[in-house]
């Protein structure tokens, strides 16, 4: 059978390629040159971002984990999908990972999507992140009950209760590692009148870990707000730490809030089990240790969190026990 699973991120897209069963893991990037022409897409893209002249426009095509540009998508689904069939392309079935918490106009856009990408789709099905994510973390998605799921992802954190193959509560909000990002970038400015770019604040978020580890500061370049020179900096880890706080304490408040919201019984379960933790931001130093204190629940952290849903769609492609998590969204009917 050929089939993608594909879960679309904001920052990273990653697809499941049944027919040599792996993962492609790239940035969810496109460079267009003089307005129409396609200079480059996915992890090149991405090397040129912040660095490119003004006739070559770089964005992400998604925002806010919903499809913000569909003809740039269209694009870069079919270029991956081509890549990935060795321009040979034949005909195939479609699983994509849509999040909950969003409008039915905007999963069908997931849908068309896929539709309109000239990628000779065969069928497309549609599955909750949520669910996915929840497959990808090992959980029995169809027989477990009350699974608090905290997916942080570049520009949104999805909360989300599973039960039995269903979504009970999910919410999401726009927090995620694009906001650690420029928290860092605004701490810096503050504190060092210096201007830093987001891919420098990226890896000072991503390096924090060991830095702290080993009593380092951060070394960043970027530019004096006062003399306008380039300059080199260390940066005291602290400070990163303080200025991401006010972020992690949003994603606390709304577990919390979900929490609430959340029916005795399952309530019970997710005591029982702890909140699992995955989405590419999720790895951000203290997040997982904040998250439990704030709740008091202990907190689950995934192996490979920025391919969980695309290894949830893999189980849905390859178990035919999982398919019936996966619905057609031909009229929008369940």
């Amino acid at each position: 059978m050929n089939a993608f699973g594909i879960d679309l991120g904001t920052s990273n897209i990653k697809i499941y390629n049944r027919v040599d069963d792996s993962i492609l893991i790239e940035k969810n990037m496109i460079a267009i040159q003089n307005k129409n022409v396609l200079f480059a897409y996915g992890d090149s893209a991405f090397e040129m971002y912040e660095k490119a002249p003004s006739n070559i426009h770089i964005s992400y095509p998604l925002s806010n984990g919903v499809i913000a540009d569909i003809k740039n998508m269209e694009t870069l689904i079919k270029y991956f999908i081509h890549n990935l069939s060795k321009n040979n392309l034949k005909p195939a079935d479609f699983y994509i990972a849509v999040p909950t918490d969003v409008t039915e106009v905007e999963k069908r856009a997931f849908y068309d999507l896929i539709r309109d990408a000239n990628v000779k789709a065969k069928k497309i099905m549609v599955v909750e992140k949520a669910v996915s994510d929840g497959l990808g973390l090992d959980i029995d998605v169809k027989n477990s009950q009350g699974v608090l799921i905290v997916n942080v992802g570049y520009d949104t954190t999805e909360v989300s209760i599973l039960s039995l193959g269903g979504i009970v509560l999910s919410k999401l909000m726009k927090v995620g590692g694009l906001k650690f990002d420029d928290a860092i970038r605004q701490a810096v400015r503050r504190e060092f009148s210096l201007l830093i770019g987001g891919k420098t604040a990226e890896n000072v978020k991503i390096k924090l870990k060991d830095l702290e580890a080993s009593s380092e500061g951060a070394i960043v370049y970027g530019r004096d707000i006062v003399t306008g020179l380039p300059v080199e900096r260390e940066i005291p880890t602290s400070l990163v730490d303080s200025c991401l706080h006010e972020h992690f304490n949003t994603i606390i408040d709304t577990v919390k809030v979900i929490l609430e919201r959340t029916p005795p019984e399952l309530a019970a379960d997710i005591y029982r089990h702890g909140i699992y933790l995955t989405g590419g931001a999720s790895q951000v130093n203290h997040l997982s240790e904040l998250i439990a204190k704030g709740t008091g629940l202990k907190v689950n952290v995934a192996d490979n969190p920025t391919a969980s849903v695309a290894i949830g769609l893999s189980k849905i492609i390859k178990d035919d026990k999982y398919r019936s998590v996966a619905y057609s969204i031909e009229g929008m009917s369940k």
